[in-house]
């Protein structure tokens, strides 16, 4: 009988999948990275532990969302070396009250500054930051107060791929994909939404290359794959799919892609505790076939992927607070 039962259960877990249904039951290809992973010594400035990482032009900027001061932190991209803060805290001209996401325009040495409490996207030039940390930019779009863009990825002035934050009642809101024109402000939602996924709290990454948007849920032990119009391609399940305990766990966290691989934050621990926190990064391929988990030993506060040296650059709410990982020949 107990032979029976084993059978029937790898039968159901290896009939699941399907062209679009991807279940992954096993992540067990674990190789662990801690000792490789390089403290960033930042020692001219003080930043709080609610930061983010951005990369531009020939810099690292750090935003610092508690600061009392200066808002964002620009260090040298090679060394991370100091090299100014800028963008200060306030009600007045120049300054920004409730930062939000900055877009940054690959091609330009610009940045968009969201401020979500002038309701202001605000374009800032990096040579006039350098120039002048105090300058005052120009605005460059007017955020709708009912539905706007949490984060995004700059593709032009008329195309964005962003996650939308949508209203839900007097105090609830939603996440959604979606087509953002800057200009017009007009939002298209991606074609397909998960049926099972009322309650969205989600990542984002996008690749032109290989027209490919890449959805990760925080609330659910899911990742959704799209081409560029939102049709779906994949959904892929982990183990805690459909867990009773899936709501009381935090999933995925941020999302980058390094060429033709996806790689995602994962936690898998309970969301009121410390385990909330990301300490590992799961690795799959543009269809989202799991490759390989790298164990990272720190808990992962945000993460960003600089192209330009191939490295892995966090925030970490641990012992050490930023550190960068080369990828040079870790997925061989």
């Amino acid at each position: 009988m107990l032979a029976i039962l084993c059978f029937c259960a790898i039968l159901l877990n290896c009939t699941k999948s399907t062209d679009t249904e991807k279940y992954q039951n096993k992540r067990n290809n674990i190789t662990d990275v801690k000792e490789r992973v390089q403290k960033i010594e930042i020692e001219d400035v003080m930043i709080g532990s609610v930061a983010r990482l951005f990369l531009a032009d020939n810099y690292l900027i750090i935003m610092d969302y508690k600061s009392l001061d200066m808002l964002i932190h620009l260090f040298d991209r090679n060394n991370y070396t100091y090299v100014t803060s800028a963008i200060p805290r306030g009600q007045g001209p120049g300054e920004v009250t409730n930062m939000g996401y900055i877009g940054v325009i690959e091609d330009k040495k610009e940045l968009y500054v969201s401020d979500y409490g002038k309701l202001k996207i605000f374009n800032y030039l990096i040579d006039s930051i350098l120039n002048d940390p105090y300058y005052i930019p120009v605005i460059k779009k007017e955020i709708d107060n009912v539905q706007f863009p949490d984060s995004y990825v700059f593709i032009n002035d008329t195309l964005s791929y962003a996650k939308i934050i949508e209203p839900t009642g007097n105090v609830g809101h939603n996440e959604i994909a979606a087509k953002w024109n800057m200009q017009t402000g007009e939002v298209k939602k991606m074609k397909y939404s998960h049926p099972k996924v009322d309650k969205k709290r989600i990542s984002l990454a996008v690749s032109m290359e290989h027209e490919t948007l890449v959805e990760c849920y925080r609330n659910h032990d899911l990742m959704t794959i799209m081409d560029l119009d939102g049709n779906l391609k994949y959904n892929i399940y982990g183990s805690n799919w459909n867990n009773r305990d899936e709501s009381r766990l935090q999933h995925f966290g941020d999302i980058v892609l390094r060429g033709d691989k996806i790689i995602a934050s994962y936690s898998g621990g309970n969301r009121m505790t410390e385990e909330y926190y990301p300490n590992k990064l799961i690795i799959f391929n543009i269809n989202g076939d799991y490759i390989k988990t790298l164990d990272i030993g720190y808990r992962i506060s945000d993460f960003c992927y600089d192209k330009q040296y191939d490295r892995l650059i966090f925030n970490f709410e641990d012992v050490i607070q930023f550190g960068y990982l080369e990828m040079n020949n870790i997925l061989d």
